[in-house]
């Protein structure tokens, strides 16, 4: 089994891996942000995830937006660590959703200072500011109740007052349908994906367009899925076309947020066995067995 720091090494590569509209993915860069970045990011947080179970889940998120500075040059997972931090600090064995709970709760001032340090590091687009708790200051919350502020506008923030409700009972179903249904791997982090899109406008487009054209790229999803995505070839080539059109240059919408949700539910199906160590590859009969 492996520990904490590979699995979400391992769900990092799965997410980046996949085509999913309007992220970076293997055969699609974004301005500024290229798959390669993402290959960098993901083998930088292992060491930092394995220890968050003894410098606690503050200093661990600190420690590997640390360590993704020295490797790539933009913020690439700022919302993935955040997910998976928390994630990393329940014990193999031991029930995710209910520990999730105790863990969160748990959370420090302290937690929050190291992680108001790392978003400054990250620096991630759109954040704006708020007149409570604001990342520009120190905060004076645990980090649970910091990111409850912050839950009605931000699914990241979102996950940690309400347990990883969406990470858990919306996107790691969906990932876990998909491949029951015989369908790889790759297809089951989009069917995820474009599940997750369809139900909640991205925090990342929110905060950068707005709530309305969000909700926009939310029922263009929507509509991917009513019409038979991924089974029917007219949807499938529906899900290309809107993938081009969340890239068109007037637009430039990266459902980023989305696909950090995405990734914390690919460190869940791993570690439940959902998706089974090594993973299966359909394209060349090999596995991948190594991070």
């Amino acid at each position: 089994m492996i520990g904490p720091g590979r699995r979400a090494q391992l769900a990092s590569l799965l997410e980046v891996m996949a085509p999913k509209p309007g992220n970076v993915h293997r055969s699609r860069d974004l301005p500024g942000l290229t798959f390669l970045d993402f290959l960098a990011s993901a083998t930088a947080i292992g060491e930092a995830l394995d220890s968050t179970r003894d410098v606690g889940i503050g200093r661990a998120v600190e420690r590997a937006v640390i360590e993704t500075r020295k490797v790539v040059a933009t913020n690439t997972n700022l919302g993935m660590i955040l997910l998976l931090a928390p994630m990393a600090a329940v014990p193999d064995g031991i029930d995710l959703r209910e520990s999730l709970q105790s863990v969160l709760g748990t959370t420090t001032i302290e937690d929050a200072r190291a992680v108001y340090r790392a978003i400054r590091l990250a620096h991630p687009g759109g954040m704006g500011t708020v007149s409570d708790q604001d990342i520009a200051d120190e905060p004076t919350l645990p980090l649970r109740e910091v990111m409850a502020m912050a839950a009605d506008r931000d699914l990241v923030a979102r996950q940690y007052a309400d347990g990883y409700r969406e990470v858990l009972d919306e996107a790691l179903p969906a990932i876990a349908s998909t491949l029951r249904s015989g369908w790889p791997v790759e297809t089951a982090v989009v069917a995820a994906h474009l599940n997750l899109l369809a139900k909640h406008p991205d925090s990342l487009i929110a905060r950068k367009a707005g709530l309305d054209r969000a909700r926009e790229v939310s029922h263009r999803a929507e509509a991917i899925l009513s019409a038979g995505w991924p089974n029917r070839p007219e949807a499938a080539r529906r899900c290309a076309e809107f993938d081009d059109w969340l890239r068109h240059p007037d637009r430039r919408f990266n459902p980023g947020t989305t696909a950090d949700l995405v990734t914390a539910a690919l460190y869940a199906a791993l570690r439940d066995g959902t998706i089974p160590v090594p993973v299966p590859s359909h394209r060349a009969g090999g596995s991948i067995d190594e991070v």
